[in-house]
Formats: structure tokens, sequence, C-alpha cells
């Protein structure tokens, strides 16, 4: 009988005190915050998850994950945010056309607040992943936050760039799916919709291409995200509990395909760019978010996989770019045998990548 794992469960963290902090953004969201404590600290942890992810993704109870790799490593107070992107919240599937530039100008901010509330003056850290990671580098290299002492940015951040065939799911694929199919988002789900529906229609299309396993939330991923069979890991990278269909679905689902209009105007530009320069809500936003670049004091790690087939060498051009501007300023460090996901969600991460990104912290905390 296969393990099932309970969706949204906090298992995966035994004996923290764990609660939950609900807040408000200014364009009139609900977002939360959960906090893990075992005991007092000078410097606190905030995890930032990706697009169609959550913060389920650190803390899952099918290996050592990252909230308790930390708690055990003496950093004992670790938040989790789940900002709009988050599976955990309906945002995804609602036809909003949310931009990054909404989640650096309010979501980012607001959660920041939020944490400062509880913890006062003590030291931050944030590690973000995917365009969590893009979108906090842009709320806090356009100056939208401050006070952060040190940054993980995994798979991507200021200069985002992709695999060709991703370049033509991104510039052609929302039209398509909104006009032609009518599907304002995707879902790794579809598979199970209704017999020719047109979403599982799709996902039996999408699985066509796909042999290399028989999970179609697999298949769905690799088609929302990257170039790859499959894209956003290393499949021997997972735990088998990892690796089935809900689990899949769980730790990454639907995506509101409006995202990746913005995507793509930062692939064409090179690096992160506002979406719409002339709307009046995001006027205090940079329209070049690396323009002020080597004013930004915070040190970041770059972590990318060598088998990065989501955003390839992003990281490493982010890196180079960053350093020109200020250097010895930041680092960079290449995990080979990952991916894109995989440094945060394997089953042998907490021995392969969490001590590289643990070494970072502990030289820039108290």
């Amino acid at each position: 009988m296969e393990h099932r794992i309970s969706r949204f469960t906090l298992d995966g963290v035994p004996g923290a005190e764990i609660s939950v902090h609900p807040f408000s953004t200014e364009d009139e969201l609900g977002l939360a915050l959960t906090r893990f404590r075992t005991g007092e600290s000078d410097d606190v942890v905030l995890l930032v998850h990706g697009l169609t992810s959550s913060s389920d993704m650190f803390i899952m109870p099918e290996h050592h994950n990252l909230v308790s790799f930390l708690l055990d490593s003496g950093f004992t107070d670790v938040w989790t945010l789940d900002f709009r992107m988050s599976n955990r919240f309906p945002y995804n599937m609602e036809t909003r056309r949310f931009t990054l530039d909404d989640i650096a100008a309010f979501d980012h901010p607001a959660a920041l607040a939020e944490l400062r509330r509880h913890v006062g003056a003590r030291r931050i850290h944030v590690i973000a992943h995917c365009l969590g990671s893009v979108s906090f580098m842009m709320s806090l290299f356009g100056g939208a936050v401050t006070g952060v002492t040190s940054m993980v940015a995994n798979s991507v951040g200021l200069t985002p760039r992709v695999p060709s065939w991703a370049r033509v799911k991104l510039r052609f694929g929302p039209p398509l799916l909104e006009y032609g199919l009518g599907l304002p988002y995707l879902d790794p789900r579809f598979a199970g919709a209704p017999a020719f529906s047109r979403r599982r229609m799709l996902a039996r299309a999408v699985s066509l291409f796909h042999p290399e396993c028989r999970e179609p939330a697999c298949h769905m991923q690799s088609f929302m995200w990257g170039s790859g069979k499959p894209a956003m890991y290393r499949h021997g990278n997972l735990a088998p509990e990892t690796h089935l269909h809900e689990r899949l679905a769980d730790l990454n689902g639907a995506v509101d395909v409006n995202y990746y209009r913005h995507i793509v105007k930062m692939v064409r530009a090179g690096r992160a760019v506002k979406c719409d320069p002339g709307e009046p809500r995001l006027a205090s936003l940079p329209d070049d978010y690396l323009a002020g670049a080597g004013r930004i004091e915070t040190p970041v790690l770059f972590v990318t996989g060598d088998h990065n087939d989501v955003f390839t060498d992003s990281n490493i051009v982010c890196h180079r770019v960053l350093s020109k501007r200020a250097p010895g300023r930041h680092e960079l460090q290449v995990l080979p045998g990952y991916g894109h996901i995989d440094p945060l969600i394997g089953k042998n991460a907490h021995v392969d990548v969490f001590p590289r990104v643990l070494d970072f912290l502990k030289r820039h905390a108290g």
C-alpha cells in the first residue's frame, strides 16, 4: 500500500513550537507566515517558496527538511512565508492578472513588516526559491524592503534565462491557453479532470511526450516549467514518497499563466524589469531592478544545480553581473547532479546542499 502524506501537514517538524500569523497586503490579499521555534535566537530565517509551490516544500516529512535542519543547526527561530503564489491560497486559479511586480511591491514588504512586529530588530536572513527568489530580490534591490542581513537565492535571481523550448512556451502559451483552450491556469491535477474535458485531454497529450515516468503530475510540471524529461528535478534525487501523483501536485500546484508574460519580458531583457512601466500603483519600484544593484549591501549566495532545466545558468550569470558591481560581496554554489527544485526538496539535500547554505548563514550571523 502506498504511503500517503497528508496535504499541508506539519508532521515534518516535530518538537517545534508552531504558530501561524495571518496578515494582509495593501492591495487587500490575505497571506500568512508560519513560525517554527525551538529556542531563543538573535538570527531569524525566513523561507520563501516559488510559483505553484508553498511553505510545504520546506517542511516535507519524507526527508530531513530545511526547517528541521536549520532548527537542529542552531537557527532556532525559522519562519515560512505563503504569499500570493502559494498553492495554499486560491489566487493562482483566479483571473487576477498578477505580475511579479505586485509581489515585490505588496507581498514581501507586508511580510517583513509582520515579521518585524514579532522579532524586532533581530537579524533576518532570507532563503528563497525560483520566482520567490526573483520577486524577493526585486523587492530588495528595488528598495521596497530593507534590513535583510543575508539572502540565499536558489535557481534564479535578477537575470532569468530559460531553455529555447521554454522560451517558446512562455511566448505563445498564455494566448493559446487563455483564448484557444479557455484555460487561464495550468494544474498538475489536470489528468484527474472529467473524461474528454479540455483539462484531461491536455494532460493526456502532454503525457504522450513524457515516457520517463508514469506520473501525469510530473509530466504536467515539465510542461508548465522548463525543458526536460523531467524538467524541474532529477528523478533520482526525490524520495519515493515524493514522486507520487498526489504528493507532486500537493507540493507544486496550479499556476496563473499571466505570470509567464512577465517572465518572458525579463528573459528578453536579460534582467528583471517591470512588466508595465506605466502602472501607477507600482510607481515606487524601478523599471530596471538591476539599476541600483551596486548600492545594495545585502550579501547573496546564489545556488543552482548543474542540471537546472528550468532557469539554466541564470544564477551563474547573476552572480557574475552583481560581482562586477560589488566585488567580493556575493557568492555562488553550483551543485553537481541537481536540478531546479531538488536542491530544496531532494531526499539527500540535507547532506549535499543544506550544509553549504548553513555555512553561508553562520558567516553572516552574530
